[in-house]
Order: C-alpha cells, then structure tokens, then sequence
C-alpha cells in the first residue's frame, strides 16, 4: 500500500486530520492510555513503508525500529494490526482489545471501537474478508470470513456478521442482518 514518501506523507496527514482534536502531549502528560492507538497507527504507518521499501544499507535500520516498536505497542495496546491490510484513514478512536486478521482488507476512513474481531469461520479456512470504504464498526462485533462488507455501512454493537452486506446500511444482530438502508 504505501511504496513512496509521497503515500507516507498522505496516509499520515489523513490520520493526523481525524486525530486532531486530540492533544496526545496533555493525555501523555495525564498519563492517559487514548493516545497509545494514535501512536500505533502512526508506527504502522511508518513500519508499512519501510517494509515495502527495498532493503538497503540506509532503511534497514529504520526498519529494525519500527518492527520492534510496532510489536511493543501491539502488545501494550492490545491491538492486533498487521502491515498492508488497511487503507489511508483508520480511525482507532478508544483504547481496547482490537484483532484484525492478516487476511483483511479494509477501505478508507473506517472507524473501528474496542473489542472488534476480524477472523475466519473455522481454522485454516481460507477466508478473505474486505471491508469498504467509510465503514463504522461498533464495539463487540465479530466479522467472521470469508465475506464481503460494502461501502458506507454502521455494524452495531454486539453484531455478529458471516454473511455478505451490501452498501449503504445499517446492520445488527446475532447473526447481523439489514435493519435499514441508509439514503
């Protein structure tokens, strides 16, 4: 996803635009754990160029610490993420146990709250899941692939999606079915 500095520099303006009505010097300050999913996204960021950049003598050591960063704050936030699976604008907005398979495709500017698992059906399905663009997916939700989550779609709390969605809806339930379509 990111291959130049040109991406890096666009995939970090976005996310620092969604991030800034918050002060991560005053939370660090107050000893506040909201700003630990901002440095996250950003190390991710940061971690997904270097690797997609060829290795040479002058990234291998950016490289180094941006791995080992990206894995420290993983374990301390509890938030699985992995490299080249989500575009330019993630919204990590609370702290909280996240786990997004490396399978996963997610689209721009998605919203993601606590307690969000992204997994497969059954162990050693292959079970892609794609997620569009401007996605909200609430607190509890269990996506379970292989599916596929159109663009502009709210998933809501406690929601337990294993079966397509199309785009422009409001989805809920165990297992997650339409309750509305968005105009």
């Amino acid at each position: 996803m990111i291959q130049t500095r040109q991406d890096l520099k666009r995939f970090m303006d976005t996310e620092d635009a969604l991030m800034e009505h918050q002060n991560m010097f005053i939370k660090w300050m107050f000893r506040s754990d909201d700003y630990l999913p901002n440095l996250l996204v950003k190390c991710l960021r940061k971690y997904e160029f270097y690797k997609n950049q060829k290795r040479n003598i002058f990234n291998i050591m950016p490289y180094a610490w941006y791995l080992w960063n990206f894995r420290r704050l993983r374990v301390k936030t509890g938030i699985i993420l992995f490299p080249n699976t989500i575009d330019e604008g993630l919204s990590i907005v609370h702290p909280g146990f996240r786990r997004i398979g490396v399978f996963s495709h997610i689209g721009k500017n998605c919203t993601i709250l606590p307690n969000v698992l992204i997994g497969r059906k059954e162990p050693g399905l292959k079970a892609d899941v794609y997620i569009g663009d401007n996605c909200y997916i609430s607190t509890g939700v269990t996506i379970l692939g292989p599916v596929t989550i159109g663009s502009n779609v709210t998933i809501g709390a406690g929601a337990v999606v294993n079966k397509d969605i199309p785009d422009n809806c409001v989805v809920g339930g165990v297992p997650a079915k339409i309750l509305k379509y968005k105009e």
